[in-house]
């Protein structure tokens, strides 16, 4: 499989809040449980935690952050079945607008035959960030 072969889902969203309220809401346990899953996420390049849904959970690594400005985790879930086990990266990036911030999300690391992971990242990033803004919102 060549680096072409491999798909990612990019949602970008202008959220009018400063980028220090959005980075709380990326970086902020209880928060990212509003907006995301429950976790037990800490901010330490290196850390693992997890992301769990009732469907089971996701292991993650922080690989890179800039505070304020991205941050970068590996998206790892294990599967019997090569379609369903997902090694990916995702990478949130905040730029300051006139507005408040822009938003950009990718995740890389989908393969052709993740049909269903792929799709499932297409449908439900946009609605993950839709509720982190209405999260951001309620910041102080």
């Amino acid at each position: 499989m060549s680096e072409s072969d491999v798909r990612s889902v990019t949602v970008e969203r202008e959220i009018p809040h400063p980028p220090e309220k959005v980075w709380r809401a990326l970086t902020t346990q209880h928060l990212i449980e509003e907006w995301l899953m429950k976790n037990d996420f800490g901010l330490d390049l290196g850390q693992r935690f997890q992301l769990r849904g009732d469907w089971g959970h996701v292991d993650c690594e922080i690989l890179d952050i800039d505070p304020g400005r991205s941050l970068s985790y590996s998206w790892n879930t294990a599967h019997d079945d090569p379609a369903y086990r997902l090694g990916s990266t995702v990478t949130f990036t905040l730029e300051p607008t006139p507005a408040g911030t822009l938003l950009r999300m990718e995740q890389v690391g989908f393969r052709p035959d993740q049909k269903q992971a792929f799709g499932g990242a297409k449908g439900g990033w946009p609605i993950h960030l839709e509720n982190l803004e209405k999260v951001v919102a309620t910041l102080d």
